[in-house]
């Protein structure tokens, strides 16, 4: 185990560094505009992430040994093909969601 010390230097360094990180992009512009090509580029920065969070735990699921398994491969189809026919976030969401527990309970 780590000693309470170092762990707590660690936790209030890493908070530091995450806070001086944020700050840096987002504090030193001020109110000045930002470019065109930047906004552009930032405006795709959650479309990026949360398929960079997902994927991991649709193809290599934990709960599985890291197997794929087809309840969640039809959990995640069902929810980008939702997605990609409503543009609705939350109808992907349920329709993942339901796809999955569904799928889970038919296939024991």
């Amino acid at each position: 185990m780590i000693d309470k010390s170092t762990l707590w230097i660690v936790i209030i360094g890493l908070g530091v560094g995450s806070f001086l990180l944020r700050f840096a992009f987002t504090g030193f512009v001020g109110d000045r505009q930002m470019p065109a090509g930047l906004l552009r580029h930032l405006r795709y920065t959650a479309v990026a992430v949360l398929p960079a969070l997902v994927a991991p735990q649709v193809l290599w699921p934990a709960a599985t040994g890291g197997e794929p398994d087809p309840a969640r491969l039809a959990a995640a189809a069902a929810a980008l093909a939702v997605g990609l026919l409503t543009k609705n976030v939350l109808a992907a969401m349920f329709a993942g969601g339901l796809t999955l527990y569904g799928m889970l309970y038919l296939l024991g």
